[in-house]
């Protein structure tokens, strides 16, 4: 006897979150361009760092929008669960483009330690300043929704850390404008590319973890399987595996032998309640088996 629990998304969700996405698009594209231009202008590295940034959150947020958007059409024959894994592949793409990015800086601030270069750092700092605003607004919009999918805490992680990177480019600027201490330039772009390569870590590895098929980190496999024993009837469950299709999508498969005399669609009731109200997981397939391992024609 096999029984299956659908859950789908809320398209309202998809495409409020679509909607703020686009809006925080258009605000990092436009700033990305006066930074670019405003930190060769200047000299500084930190803008140009934080630019780079600015070019990886545009890249992303781009990404993620296209995601979203494919994620809501419908399934095929082929494609049984749609498009949904695109939004794990956009927030696995914007991990690994954060981490490249931030080498780049690295290496080019090494190089600066060796040989400084003189910034103006009046201009340095009213350019962060600018890009700390914009940074702050595209935070606003994407607060509400930042933890309806991995895709969107990565959105939101790519705009926080551009906004961290634009208060290390403002103290760097003051540090060069009252103390001459060109050096704070390239310390600010280590910083910053640091950051960065932090906060882009635990996105990698959750976005390899889906992929993976790992059971989601919040869910205890073994806490799943004791529960679902003690329905009353369960002698054993086995094969038992827990993962996550696409974020706030998890899913479970497992073998459950029962007695005898409980082999109806009462139990298989009991068990996807339990795991409903118990740990949130909503698409579920099991399979029931009698004591002797012997299978049955479902009887419902």
């Amino acid at each position: 006897m096999q029984g299956v629990g659908h859950h789908s998304h809320s398209h309202s969700h998809a495409g409020g979150s679509r909607t703020r996405m686009m809006w925080v698009l258009g605000l990092i594209v436009l700033y990305m361009v006066a930074e670019a231009v405003g930190g060769w202008l200047t000299g500084s590295l930190a803008l140009l760092a934080d630019a780079g940034h600015m070019l990886s959150d545009a890249a992303a947020l781009g990404l993620s929008v296209f995601a979203m958007s494919m994620a809501r059409r419908p399934r095929t024959s082929r494609r049984t669960y749609g498009y949904r894994r695109l939004e794990i592949l956009a927030a696995l793409a914007n991990g690994a483009t954060l981490v490249a990015i931030s080498i780049l800086v690295l290496i080019e601030a090494v190089r600066r330690f060796s040989r400084p270069e003189v910034v103006d750092a009046p201009g340095m700092i009213g350019i962060a300043a600018g890009g700390l605003l914009v940074n702050l607004v595209a935070l606003w919009i994407l607060h509400e929704g930042r933890d309806e999918s991995l895709n969107m805490r990565g959105a939101w992680l790519h705009v926080l850390t551009d906004a961290l990177g634009s208060v290390q480019a403002i103290v760097a600027g003051v540090l060069i404008w009252r103390f001459g201490w060109q050096w704070a330039d390239p310390v600010a772009s280590v910083l910053i590319a640091l950051l960065v390569i932090y906060s882009a870590w635990s996105l990698l590895r959750e976005a390899t973890g889906v992929l993976m098929e790992h059971a989601p980190a919040h869910i205890d496999v073994d806490e799943v399987q004791e529960a679902m024993a003690q329905v009353p009837g369960v002698l054993e469950v086995h094969d038992l595996h827990v993962w996550t299709i696409t974020s706030g999508m998890e899913s479970l498969s497992a073998h459950v032998v029962v007695e005898d005399h409980r082999f109806d669609c009462d139990i298989l009731g009991e068990i996807r309640a339990k795991l409903h109200e118990g740990f949130g997981i909503h698409h579920i397939t099991v399979q029931i088996e009698t004591a002797a391992f012997e299978e049955h024609p479902a009887p419902c």
